[in-house]
Parts: C-alpha cells; sequence; structure tokens
C-alpha cells in the first residue's frame, strides 16, 4: 500500500520562529514557512530527496533521541563552524559513550559523530 507513498518524516518545536531561524541560518538549509508550520527542503535522506516538516506544539517534549543526522565530510570543521555559529555540542561520559572535548565521539564502536539540540531541545547529529 505505501511502497510507493512519498513518505517523510516531523517533529515537534515549542517556538516555530526560533525553529525556523536556526534551521536557515545557523544550519543554512532552505526552509519554507508554511500554515502547519516550517519544511526543511531537499534533504537527502537514504539517497532521496525529501522534505522534512517541523510544527509546533504547545507542550511540545523534545526527543529523548537523534532526530536528524547530518553527514558531513568533515566532522571536526563541522563542529568548528556550528560552534562558531553559537551551537553548544553535547559532552558525554560513561561506560558505553564518551566524547571529547569538542563533543566529538570517536572510535567508540561507531561512526566519529557529534550531537547538539536545537532550540526546542530536539538531538541532531553531524557525523562521518
Amino acid at each position: 500500500m505505501f511502497k510507493d507513498s512519498k513518505a517523510f518524516s516531523g517533529f515537534s518545536v515549542n517556538d516555530i520562529d526560533a525553529a525556523y531561524q536556526f534551521y536557515s541560518e545557523t544550519l543554512g538549509l532552505t526552509v519554507i514557512k508554511q500554515e502547519m508550520g516550517v519544511t526543511l527542503l531537499g534533504l537527502q535522506i537514504s539517497g532521496n530527496q525529501n522534505n522534512v516538516m517541523i510544527y509546533p506544539k504547545p507542550n511540545h517534549e523534545p526527543a529523548t533521541f537523534t532526530i536528524l543526522n547530518f553527514p558531513v565530510d568533515d566532522v571536526d570543521k563541522a563542529v568548528d563552524e556550528l560552534t562558531a555559529k553559537g551551537v553548544v555540542f553535547e559532552k558525554y561520559d560513561s561506560p558505553y559513550l564518551k566524547t571529547d572535548d569538542k563533543g566529538i565521539s570517536r572510535g567508540n564502536g561507531g561512526p566519529t559523530i557529534a550531537w547538539f539540540k536545537d532550540p526546542a531541545g530536539n538531538i541532531l547529529s553531524v557525523l562521518k
């Protein structure tokens, strides 16, 4: 039934204007405002161009998992550029997950990855 559907993802935020500014200006994505919220246009997801809907929700609870992963060629460079724009990277120091001073997890049985949050507290990452 849904095999050929043009499915898309969505998530909530508590401040649609802050989300618009963050995703368009800080992350540099193509974002449009619509009646239902904002849409991130043309993200490459699994090799296809897809849109992601961000909608306002008054009782928004931030996701406790990564909602968007952005593959990059150089995680250090991406972290440095986003840090310069005021993005704060998460730091972890647990037996199963450790990050360095920049917030980058390296060689912990997974990709080189760094997590950060959008203004609504949703978790995003850059990874290689």
